[in-house]
């Protein structure tokens, strides 16, 4: 290793880092805000979409058979989910279990003495592994023989899992244009320590150097930009989650949000890596149209 080249390249670029400190200043407060943006949305996103999902996984497929459905049809039916890897568990709720139930969660309001016979039919409750395939699941089990009906809470199934798609899609519209902001800022700040060292540049060209080796401490000028904006960012965001979440939960008792769906050292990590990546392709853009030109 050339340690000469070394100690050159890394002087160039802390040259190049300090040599416009407001414009540096500039470019890393933008980062530090876009990744704060972007670390929020990030936790709100994931805590949301971890309270869809425990509601979701709480829904049950009630599966109701008919008064004349036979016991090898129940068995098949039973059997049938039981071999289904879509399904989490099956309960078999015979019609004397129905009927307890019902007595208890009326508690007396409803007079069961007076029925003559047991009206419920026996059933199944159903809870799948994948909240997405509730409603297939749930269309498969109306064609079977000896089904009656099938209930579940068809309506909030089907707008949770249409929250899901929205907030995926927001996601990606927002992180897109995080991206833009943070990285036409660092783009800027790049070209502008770029124009003022063109001749420098024209003569190192003229005397043979390529693009990579004068592109190099620009690309890494941006990448420190970004890492330094993204460990500000961090900073806050761990202050955030430390001290000003649990008294938003304190504030907000009746929102069940659980922050433990998100994984906080790989969002941390992943901020870190998409602030460095910022600055490295906005920088690389950047150095690459002076150069072509």
């Amino acid at each position: 290793m050339d340690w000469g080249k070394v100690k050159f390249f890394l002087g160039e670029v802390l040259r190049n880092f300090t040599r416009n400190a407001g414009m540096q200043a500039t470019a890393i407060g933008t980062v530090a805000i876009t990744i704060i943006l972007l670390g929020t949305f990030l936790f709100v996103r994931a805590t949301l979409a971890g309270l869809g999902n425990d509601i979701l996984n709480q829904i049950e497929i009630s599966v109701y058979f008919t008064n004349d459905a036979s016991p090898h049809q129940e068995a098949i039916v039973r059997s049938t989910l039981l071999h289904d890897p879509r399904i989490a568990s099956v309960v078999f709720v015979s019609k004397a279990q129905g009927l307890a139930e019902l007595r208890k969660q009326t508690n007396g309001i409803i007079d069961t003495s007076l029925l003559t016979e047991n009206p419920l039919p026996d059933k199944l409750r159903v809870k799948v592994v994948d909240p997405d395939s509730v409603p297939s699941v749930a269309d498969g089990l109306k064609k079977m023989d000896g089904v009656a009906t099938v209930v579940y809470p068809q309506t909030v199934v089907a707008r949770l899992l249409a929250l899901g798609g929205v907030l995926r899609k927001i996601g990606i519209g927002v992180i897109v244009t995080f991206f833009l902001v943070a990285g036409i800022i660092i783009s800027n700040t790049i070209r502008l320590t770029v124009f003022a060292r063109r001749r420098e540049i024209s003569i190192m060209q003229l005397v043979g150097a390529t693009n990579l080796y004068i592109r190099a401490p620009f690309i890494c000028e941006g990448m420190l930009d970004g890492v330094a904006g993204s460990l500000i960012a961090i900073v806050v965001l761990t202050v955030a989650r430390v001290w000003l979440w649990p008294k938003l939960m304190l504030a907000l008792p009746w929102i069940s949000l659980n922050s433990t769906t998100v994984n906080g050292p790989v969002l941390l990590l992943e901020l870190l890596a998409v602030g460095a990546a910022i600055g490295a392709v906005a920088s690389w853009f950047s150095v690459g149209r002076h150069l072509r030109a």
